[in-house]
């Protein structure tokens, strides 16, 4: 590279703006057309977890959790962006209500024929345990809700890092009809500090970053095909990738796709796994 294209490379770099560093509020508010955001239930209804003040935890008026109406192109759209700041952005009563009733109300829309296009903005760690079985219930019936979603409208999720997307609403993502990624981007069942403390250091260090992202990284994901786009951290890059995404017809979604992932599954012996370059060759074909 010439010193001339180097330069034009850091500067292009450089004027970026990133979608990481945004709040949850302002991720959503970028996903919007300008002008268009509408916040529902928030900080100001003092919508909040009843349970984590009586386990000495401070209370957060949204409970983490921002929802938000607006436009995108000529469709109304509803976004549901998770503040991965607060708690790990993991998922209790109200903040898991909070997604499945504003997914339900879209579906209710849709089925009287008025399409709303449903974005996903995933930054979780899970269910929160202070509220595990309330939060399990929660992210059922947002589960229940994207599967119902599907057969009107295409639900797009997006991860794009730091905290990833973990445990129940890692099968959220799984089941979303586009799945878009930053390289910085992981997603699995397991957190790797779970993994480490559940199976030992043996299984999973989870001090090894450049292992995790080789594992569970968003360009693995989508080497692996585990993922549909992989985009930089940008938000002009991860809007345009939304938008194309929700004007794209939908495709077989993964969680349809049994058969083809079973058989991927039996081609793998447990006792001797596949390193991760070694999985990108065998998974990333269609």
């Amino acid at each position: 590279m010439t010193a001339s294209a180097e330069r034009e490379a850091i500067d292009e770099f450089l004027a970026r703006r990133s979608f990481i560093e945004l709040t949850a509020r302002g991720r959503a508010e970028a996903l919007l057309d300008a002008g268009t955001f509408r916040e529902i239930l928030g900080p100001f209804d003092r919508l909040k977890s009843p349970w984590l003040e009586e386990q000495g935890i401070v209370p957060q008026s949204d409970d983490g959790v921002v929802i938000a109406r607006g436009r995108i192109g000529e469709h109304d759209a509803m976004v549901a962006a998770i503040e991965g700041a607060y708690q790990g952005g993991s998922i209790g009563e109200v903040s898991g209500s909070k997604i499945a009733g504003a997914l339900e109300l879209a579906l209710a829309d849709c089925a009287r024929g008025k399409a709303v296009l449903p974005v996903l903005v995933f930054e979780t760690g899970g269910v929160r345990l202070q509220e595990a079985n309330l939060g399990l219930a929660a992210i059922a019936e947002i589960h229940a809700a994207i599967v119902a979603m599907r057969s009107h409208v295409p639900v797009v999720g997006v991860i794009a890092g730091m905290v990833g997307c973990f445990g129940g609403m890692s099968l959220a993502a799984a089941l979303c009809s586009h799945l878009i990624v930053t390289r910085q981007a992981r997603l699995g069942m397991n957190g790797p500090e779970v993994i480490e403390q559940e199976a030992g250091i043996a299984e999973l260090d989870a001090s090894d970053r450049a292992a995790i992202w080789q594992l569970i990284g968003g360009e693995q994901r989508h080497a692996t095909g585990l993922a549909d786009t992989l985009v930089e951290d940008d938000v002009e890059a991860i809007v345009g990738a939304v938008r194309r995404a929700l004007s794209s017809p939908a495709g077989v979604p993964r969680s349809a796709q049994v058969e083809r992932f079973q058989s991927r599954l039996a081609s793998i012996d447990p006792r001797h796994p596949p390193a991760p370059r070694a999985l990108r060759r065998e998974w990333g074909g269609p």
